[in-house]
């Protein structure tokens, strides 16, 4: 089986847990700073962080227009908390954003940094066992709808906290951050099965 090759956006945020993750599954992998270097991958995480200061910190190699382009044309991304604000349809409060995924956004909806938490999540069988969990929720944003073409993969209590359109991963917690790699497990496989 062929190892692609995975990028972690490292502009801000917890790039470097994603990639220890990476290395932890044998998964070669890159940090990700330049259009060099995300033309040499062939998926990308987009990690937790500031979401607006990550944007303003694409501006000066116009990153977000390429890794817009790149997952139209097929490209895996992973996106975890920021991420997903990143990729959202629709941001509150008010931001601009990818509009890759069919989802709205609430930003810091389960509250600030001090409210900082590790929760019981519920995972869709299609996940591997056990159907119980913890992530880690850190300002994290909140789906308050989801499109058609969205499957959910788990909840917090009745929210969706990870979801899947297509070839794009997206939680709105830190997996990185906690001892369950099935998250990370997942985007492997999509990315290893192209």
């Amino acid at each position: 089986m062929v190892r692609h090759k995975i990028g972690v956006l490292a502009l801000q945020g917890a790039f470097e847990s994603h990639a220890n993750v990476l290395e932890r599954l044998s998964q070669p992998s890159c940090l990700v700073r330049t259009a060099a270097e995300l033309e040499s991958v062939d998926a990308l995480i987009l990690p937790g962080g500031e979401s607006s200061a990550m944007l303003r910190l694409m501006e000066a190699e116009r990153l977000a227009h390429r890794v817009a382009h790149r997952v139209e044309h097929g490209m895996p991304i992973l996106a975890t908390c920021a991420g997903v604000i990143l990729l959202a349809l629709r941001v509150e409060p008010e931001q601009t954003s990818l509009a890759l995924l069919d989802v709205d956004v609430v930003r810091n909806a389960y509250g600030r940094q001090l409210h900082s938490s590790v929760e019981t999540l519920r995972f869709e069988a299609a996940l591997r066992p056990p159907d119980r969990g913890s992530g880690v929720f850190i300002r994290a944003p909140r789906i308050v709808r989801v499109g058609s073409e969205v499957e959910i993969l788990a909840w917090l209590d009745e929210d969706p906290v990870l979801v899947s359109q297509n070839r794009i991963l997206a939680a709105t917690y830190h997996p990185e951050l906690g001892s369950d790699l099935r998250v990370h497990e997942r985007f492997i496989g999509l990315v290893n099965s192209v």
